[in-house]
């Protein structure tokens, strides 16, 4: 274990696990966010709401180190992310609003390729982690057959092969059903219990415990 990892454990109690300070950012000249504070306990939901334009997609990008340019501090657990980048991002799942699977692979290569980047995963836990996903018997069909729900079912099935502490979910419930929705929302909800934590961009009313707010694109934090 690093000495970093050493410090992330011994300050979890006593500071949040993700923390914005005076966050700022500017498009074309135009300001998404300015002074933009929240905090992130670990056990807690934060949903990011806001019209289209107000920097949702952007918010996440950089938090999860995509998209610098930005002023502001982010911290992980009391530190600067920029102290322990690499056990940050290792600790961080991030699911953009497209779907992020290669059409050309079958959903068990799809899954086998991007645990492979992160840790190793048997393939009797991908198969399970698809079933539990609906997706029985579509295991070795290439992605390009499959429906979009299905395409984003998928996507959805990294969330139970990953130990990260950390879901960043942007427009996670596009294209699913009614059941896609249920199942999503239950394990949003399991991961908060199991002392987790998730940030989600979305237009659906989320229904899962201790759902905290954070609305771009006027004056104001988490509420």
């Amino acid at each position: 274990m690093s000495d970093s990892k050493q410090t992330i454990d011994n300050v979890a109690s006593a500071a949040p696990m993700l923390t914005g300070n005076a966050l700022f950012c500017e498009r074309d000249d135009r300001i998404l966010f300015q002074d933009l504070q929240f905090e992130l306990q670990a056990g807690q939901v934060l949903q990011i709401k806001g019209n289209n334009g107000t920097g949702k997609t952007t918010l996440l990008r950089i938090l999860c180190g995509i998209n610098d340019s930005f002023e502001g501090e982010i911290r992980w657990y009391g530190r600067p992310v920029d102290e322990l980048k690499e056990e940050f991002l290792a600790s961080l799942l991030y699911l953009g609003h497209r779907v992020g699977v290669s059409k050309v692979l079958t959903p068990l290569e799809n899954l086998r390729w991007s645990c492979g980047l992160h840790r190793e995963v048997t393939d009797t836990d991908l198969l399970a982690a698809l079933e539990a996903v609906g997706l029985r018997g579509y295991e070795e069909s290439q992605c390009f057959t499959l429906s979009a729900g299905q395409q984003q079912r998928v996507s959805l099935a990294r969330l139970l092969v990953s130990d990260a502490r950390l879901w960043v979910l942007d427009e996670p419930f596009t294209t699913l059903d009614v059941e896609g929705v249920a199942l999503l929302e239950q394990l949003i909800g399991q991961h908060a219990e199991q002392g987790g934590a998730v940030l989600v961009t979305t237009h659906h009313p989320l229904t899962v415990p201790d759902l905290q707010t954070l609305t771009l694109g006027r004056t104001g934090g988490a509420a």
